[in-house]
């Protein structure tokens, strides 16, 4: 399959022109506006507080904190791009696991009392960079994502998984590590785990953030656990049963940080966990008969969206009085190229089995879906990446056209942080900036090297790691 390169086109026509060719369309305006009167430079209103405009920045998953869970130079350098960068709704930036066995890697931050100092003032970084460029931090909104990652824990060492799962699964326990009934939580593990949700929201807030995400995307606890169609119990069977995890969190966050907002990253859909086929393009792991193990996903053919429990479950946070909701899909583990189209995998990935453009229209389609149903809530999309120089063109033309309220931005962001203040300020996009979706800031920490944009970050072209970076990269290519 032959894939174009996304850089090849050289003009909004012929990329909406290649989207026709796939049976799909793609808005993207060709010309970007600057200024009060672009739609991604328009401000939105969540309660009393102005988010000054669409462009968010999405939560990552760091790993470059301490052994203990503390941010260090490279965390709060990456915080300080973040600010200056002049995107106004901070999506976490970071996700923060709540307990030590709940980090998906042994550097991941943690955010316990001993660490909510320096948290603090990792976060109080990113508003001193962004008062410095823009003179007001006043529209800025600023959240964590807090997260257990369940079936993808790594807290002690970065090769071997210690996952704890919300119910067995007959395709990925193989994969992950799940030998035992020993390692799925229990109910009352579980009520416990709600309990250092909140006390951790409370740090959050006590550190100076605005909202938490009580994360429940990308296969981590809170996402699995709204598929636990087959698990017994208080957190199983049911949807009300399903998202009780959830409303037990919400609950306990309210009765004891009143002010604090609540936002909710959601993988919209799943599909089959994907593998490498004989060619190293994706192929779906075999699977005969219903598949009742994907929210959001058709049991009777899990490569189609089923509409009825995202929905409900949206439904849910609106009368939760839950506004803010960042919508992505799948899983970077186990189907990347339907969570965040790229042409290169990662080191441990595979080779698209579609063009990645369809990945993102999926995406963008699916929110706009929601948006139209539910006008209220404030949307996040995700994906966007891939688009690279097209970006804010395909951002401008969905805003404008009331299908997405932010713009969220995650590879972009660590190789081009500014790319927000340069649309809006009206200064033409460096392209040697832009992001090419490579892959290595995933392909280096998976193989334990910190978090960065290898190729086009100078700083972490000199960085010691980039050479081990190089290797792994030879290594995949020979393979």
């Amino acid at each position: 399959m032959q894939i174009p390169k996304i850089a090849s086109f050289r003009t909004a026509e012929t990329l909406r022109d290649h989207a026709s060719s796939l049976g799909l369309r793609l808005p993207c305006d060709a010309t970007l506006i600057s200024g009060a009167a672009s739609p991604l430079g328009s401000p939105v209103t969540l309660g009393s507080r102005r988010i000054g405009n669409r462009f968010a920045v999405l939560p990552m998953e760091g790993w470059d904190g301490t052994p203990d869970g503390r941010p260090t130079d490279l965390t709060v350098r990456r915080w300080k791009r973040f600010g200056s960068g002049g995107a106004k709704l901070i999506w976490g930036g970071e996700a923060a696991a709540v307990r030590h066995d709940g980090r998906a890697n042994p550097n991941q931050l943690l955010l316990t009392e001993e660490n909510l100092g320096p948290i603090a003032a990792m976060r109080e970084a990113l508003v001193t960079s962004h008062r410095e460029r823009f003179g007001s931090a006043d529209d800025l909104f600023i959240g964590l994502q807090l997260t257990h990652s369940g079936r993808f824990s790594r807290p002690n060492d970065s090769k071997r998984g210690e996952p704890r799962v919300a119910y067995r699964h007959p395709l990925l326990d193989g994969r992950f590590a799940v030998t035992s009934d020993a390692q799925v939580f229990t109910d009352d593990e579980l009520d416990r785990l709600v309990e250092d949700f909140i006390l951790a929201a409370g740090r959050a807030a006590r550190a100076g953030f605005d909202f938490v995400d009580l994360k429940h995307c990308h296969g981590y606890l809170g996402h699995e656990l709204l598929s636990a169609v087959q698990r017994p119990g208080r957190y199983g069977g049911s949807l009300e049963n399903r998202t009780r995890f959830l409303r037990s969190i919400v609950a306990g966050i309210r009765a004891t940080q009143p002010q604090l907002q609540i936002g909710v990253r959601l993988s919209l859909f799943d599909q089959l966990p994907f593998q490498p086929g004989p060619d190293r393009r994706g192929v779906p792991m075999p699977w005969t008969g219903a598949y009742p193990f994907g929210f959001g996903t058709d049991p009777s053919d899990p490569t189609r969206i089923a509409w009825d429990e995202p929905v409900a479950f949206l439904e849910l946070l609106e009368s939760l009085g839950i506004r803010l909701v960042c919508l992505s899909c799948g899983s970077p583990y186990y189907n990347p190229h339907i969570q965040r189209p790229a042409a290169t995998p990662p080191s441990d990935g595979y080779l698209p089995p579609e063009d990645p453009l369809a990945g993102v229209i999926r995406q963008m389609e699916s929110v706009a879906h929601v948006k139209a149903a539910f006008p209220n809530l404030l949307l996040v999309g995700s994906g966007y990446s891939y688009l690279q120089d097209w970006l804010p063109h395909v951002g401008q033309a969905q805003v404008a056209a009331g299908g997405v309220d932010f713009i969220g931005l995650g590879r972009m962001i660590l190789s081009y942080p500014d790319l927000p203040a340069d649309v809006l300020e009206g200064r033409a996009v460096e392209r040697r900036k832009i992001c090419r979706t490579f892959s290595e800031c995933t392909t280096g920490p998976r193989n334990g090297l910190v978090s960065g944009c290898f190729p086009l970050d100078d700083f972490y072209k000199d960085h010691p790691a980039a050479a081990a970076l190089k290797a792994l990269r030879r290594d995949a290519a020979s393979r």
